[in-house]
């Protein structure tokens, strides 16, 4: 308010005086710029930094000591006045303005030192802070803002200050610009700055050279001034952004910047792929893709524009001041320097101001990409549910929050090149006019003013760009705000210091009162021990969310336990390389994920620096070659996104042939055939049974048929091994009631699923026996009951004809027909007890009995409920139950042997009667 009023004065004395005091001018003028930007910057900084409240009462006693000096001058000035000197009513005025802004200012800072030694910092107590609040909080007490919070943070320091976080993030891209490795690129580096140096020479050549120019017209208007004129034209084509010298730089900088690029997208995927289970299993793959791209594409602009672009606008900045003070006057240098740092303060805080538009919709982007490229890589699921209209939607809603952020960033774009403008016209039109009264005057010549003029516009472009490239680069530093977030996301699982690499002989693996929980809520695994010798195959089997996988992530190494041991060999897996460990580890998925490459490339993958030929021998060992081969480009055959050009079957055996190529001594099957139909199914069981011999293996199973010949079976319920054994110990040990029965329970259901009773009466659902040890449940439409164990020496083409005879010749029969023989066909050589071997060398031979599925009433009318029951226990009994050829008596499964001489007798008399 009171340079306001000396303003005022200064008006009124020029209009009706005519004269004014140039000196009494510099001291309004600079005042006037020297409070505003002081106070903007102390209250742009005061609230957002708290731990600046110091630099205000610095402030004040500085502004309070120089007003303290000038107040001294005035007293001097009315007390001992130099000779000439008249004071006029101006003068008082001046003078009675000055004590009232002086008393206001020591009264200010006088209040303010009395505060600060009286009052403290109000520290928030926690028994009184409320525990609910109007927004999210972190911790259990609520924060104090007030106001609703955003969908997305979008910005993680805004109560930082803008300076210090401007030149924070500078010092962090820094050390990308220097190659340390590359002493080639460290001399461009070095010529590239020489060349900046010489750049800004020529700036500011030029302007003095075309006011040369003008003054020679003046001066011998009938010379011609070729020399002058030339060694002009000369700087113009050396100077500016199109200029030979920045395009020379320019050039030299390409590999530079390349350099950066390559050297930061390595480390950051190295640093990915570093990354833990966890964080991969939490990330949003859309959106970490969007930031990986906006971070490395904008770090070669970004470095280019703060060496090429914001350090030269700042040199450009204090040289010109320093050659307008030198060359003309002070006051010409306090023009600049004023318009330039008013410039820069209103770029820099307008820019602050829009960075939250900016950050809101760089969150959007990336929230509509996500949306995005999770429906596109869930097209099946949206196909299948007929939701093309709704995903439409949702990613339509997407965009329109988007733009609606988009539209504010835009608005406030306009704004903040108005502002610019407006005080670049500014500074323009002072410098002018005092540039002109000057010349007026006799002071200046016309070559000055055209110097000036040309100046000032040569430093408008840059200072324009100055403003464009701090937009830029807080652009790309919002851009670059997760990247560099991503780079501070530390491995939960490290390797210690000094660890060895994993040395496996045996392959023997010992879990020893393993304790795991994905967080404290939750326990996954609860004191889990188990022993797998050499070459021994456990299966893992229980209810789902037991902690089945978790035992395979843990021996893997995705995470490490929270208590208790894993040993490979006798050698803690926490102690040695994760990259040694996973070498001796092969892992064939439930699900099986390929890369968008041929099938060899997918192949090759288990072990990169295989031959060809080691690729076709692990794929025939996977029993995949022969269909690879049917393919017209072999296997060269693009597999598609994901493997999707491939069937189930088809990627389960291709990452079995990568992990025979791979050839590791312990192998992990998680449910690797649970989704699979059973012929597939057959030909993976056969590739898996060649790819686990004589290797340790640790399988997860859901069909119970698939590992019933397993070395050992352990059941994990509630993050407990509750039972273990073989297959018939543990069927054995739940009739006996000696555990809990959870195994008997899980195999029971299976068969009920497979076999619906009804259907098994009326001869609807067959087990089809496969390869020896292993059972699969079809639905077929024919049932065939096997009274008697077959021996070696009977014939099986007596038999097929036996079921040709009894089928019959109609359609359906032929389809039964041909499934029958295949049945007795696949089926195993058994060793009868003696008590068969006796009868059989009495001559007695074994039945076959065909049970069609086109019974008549009357043969289900004729059964009585108690034969239904029989029959059940029967059937169920002799064919679903694996037969080993070294089957001895004493092991016999349990359900066999619980069935009764006369219930087999009255089976065989009502199959008898029934045909």
């Amino acid at each position: 308010m009171s340079y306001l009023l000396d303003t005022a004065v200064v008006v009124a004395q020029v209009f009706l005086q005519g004269d004014f005091s140039t000196i009494l001018v510099y001291y309004i003028g600079a005042s006037w710029l020297a409070w505003a930007v002081s106070l903007l910057c102390l209250m742009d900084e005061s609230h957002k930094f708290f731990r600046w409240y110091w630099l205000q009462y610095a402030f004040f006693a500085l502004a309070t000591l120089g007003e303290t000096i000038i107040a001294w001058m005035w007293i001097v000035g009315v007390y001992k006045p130099r000779p000439g000197t008249v004071f006029t009513t101006y003068n008082y005025l001046f003078l009675g303005i000055f004590v009232c802004r002086y008393f206001v200012e020591a009264s200010v800072f006088v209040l303010s030192l009395i505060q600060l030694m009286t009052t403290k910092r109000h520290i928030q107590n926690s028994e009184t802070s409320p525990l609910l609040a109007t927004r999210a909080s972190y911790g259990a007490m609520a924060n104090s803002s007030s106001g609703n919070n955003e969908m997305i943070n979008t910005s993680k320091d805004a109560n930082r200050s803008g300076y210090q976080d401007f030149w924070n993030k500078i010092r962090k891209v820094m050390p990308y610009i220097w190659p340390h490795n590359d002493r080639k690129l460290q001399n461009l580096v070095v010529f590239c700055f020489l060349l900046m140096l010489l750049g800004l020479t020529i700036n500011v050549y030029t302007p003095l050279q075309i006011g040369r120019v003008v003054d020679q017209f003046n001066r011998e208007p009938e010379t011609f001034a070729w020399a002058a004129v030339c060694a002009y034209v000369a700087f113009k084509f050396l100077q500016g952004g199109s200029g030979l010298i920045q395009a020379l730089q320019n050039w030299l900088w390409i590999p530079i910047g390349q350099f950066t690029t390559r050297e930061i997208s390595v480390k950051l995927f190295a640093h990915l792929h570093s990354l833990s289970l966890h964080y991969h299993i939490n990330r949003k793959t859309g959106e970490v893709l969007r930031i990986v791209d906006r971070g490395t594409n904008s770090i070669v602009q970004l470095l280019s524009q703060i060496v090429f672009q914001i350090f030269p606008a700042l040199a450009n900045i204090l040289i010109a001041v320093i050659v307008f003070s030198v060359q003309f006057s002070l006051p010409f240098g306090g023009i600049v320097f004023a318009t330039m740092s008013l410039y820069l303060y209103t770029t820099i805080t307008l820019t602050e101001w829009r960075n939250s538009f900016r950050r809101k919709m760089n969150e959007l982007d990336n929230f509509a990409r996500t949306k995005a490229v999770d429906s596109l890589l869930n097209f099946e699921t949206v196909k299948y549910y007929n939701a093309e209209g709704f995903e439409v939607r949702r990613y339509d809603n997407a965009i329109v929050e988007y733009q609606k952020a988009d539209y504010k960033n835009s608005v406030s774009l306009n704004i903040l090149n108005l502002a610019q403008n407006a005080v670049i016209t500014g500074g323009l039109l002072a410098g002018s006019l005092l540039f002109a009264y000057e010349v007026s005057l006799g002071k200046l010549t016309p070559g000055d003013f055209v110097s000036f003029n040309v100046y000032m516009m040569q430093l408008y472009t840059p200072l324009h760009f100055f403003g464009t490239y701090y937009r830029m680069i807080q652009q790309n530093f919002i851009d670059m705000e997760k990247m560099f977030d991503l780079f501070d996301v530390e491995e939960t699982v490290k390797d210690t210091e000094g660890a060895g690499s994993l040395t496996v002989t045996q392959g023997h693996v010992k879990f020893d009162n393993v304790c795991f929980a994905y967080d404290n809520r939750q326990t996954a695994l609860n004191g889990i021990s188990f022993d797998i010798p050499k070459g021994a195959t456990v299966a893992l089997v229980g209810p789902s969310g037991g902690g089945k996988s978790t035992i395979l992530r843990l021996l893997f190494r995705f995470y490490d336990p929270d208590s208790g041991h894993i040993y490979i060999d006798g050698q803690d897996i926490r102690k040695v390389k994760q990259s040694s460990l996973r070498q001796n580890i092969g892992v064939v998925p439930q699900d099986t994920v390929l890369f968008n490459d041929t099938i060899m490339y997918n192949i090759r993958y288990g072990r990169n620096d295989a031959s060809d030929e080691e690729v076709y021998c692990a794929a025939k060992a996977a029993q995949i070659h022969d269909k690879i081969l049917t393919f017209p480009d072999g296997y060269d055959t693009k597999v598609g996104e994901r493997g999707l050009r491939l069937s189930g079957g088809e990627k389960q055996r291709v990452a079995i042939a990568r992990t025979i190529l791979k050839n590791p001594p312990i192998i992990l099957l998680d449910e690797a055939t649970s989704a699979l139909d059973t012929t597939t199914e057959r030909f993976i069981q056969e590739a898996l049974s060649d790819m686990t011999k004589d290797r340790t293996t640790l399988v997860i199973a859901h069909r119970l048929s698939t590992i019933v010949n397993s070395d050992l079976i352990l059941v994990v319920k509630d993050g407990k091994v509750v039972e273990s054994g073989s297959h018939e110990a543990l069927i054995q040990a739940a009739i006996s009631g000696q555990n809990e029965g959870i195994y008997h329970e899980m195999w029971q259901k299976q068969l009920d699923d497979h076999h619906d009773l009804s259907q098994t009466v009326s001869g609807d659902a067959t087990p089809k026996m496969l390869e020896e040890g292993t059972t699969s449940f079809v639905q077929e439409p024919i049932k065939v009951t096997i009274t008697e164990p077959i021996k070696e020496s009977t014939n099986k083409d007596t038999i097929k004809e036996e079921i040709i005879h009894e089928v019959g010749s109609s359609k359906t029969a032929n389809q039964d027909k041909s499934t029958a023989i295949d049945i007795v066909s696949s089926m195993p050589k058994v060793t009868n007890t003696k008590a068969e071997q006796a009868e059989s060398s009495n001559g007695q031979k074994n039945e076959l009995k065909i049970n069609t599925s086109n019974k008549t009433e009357e043969d289900n009318a004729t059964e009585s409920s108690s034969s239904i029951d029989n029959k059940i226990i029967q059937d169920r009994d002799i064919s679903m139950t694996p037969v080993d050829e070294n089957l001895n008596p004493s092991n016999v499964t349990p359900y066999t042997q619980q069935t009764s001489n006369k219930s087999r007798r009255n089976s065989k008399k009502k199959r008898k009667s029934k045909k």
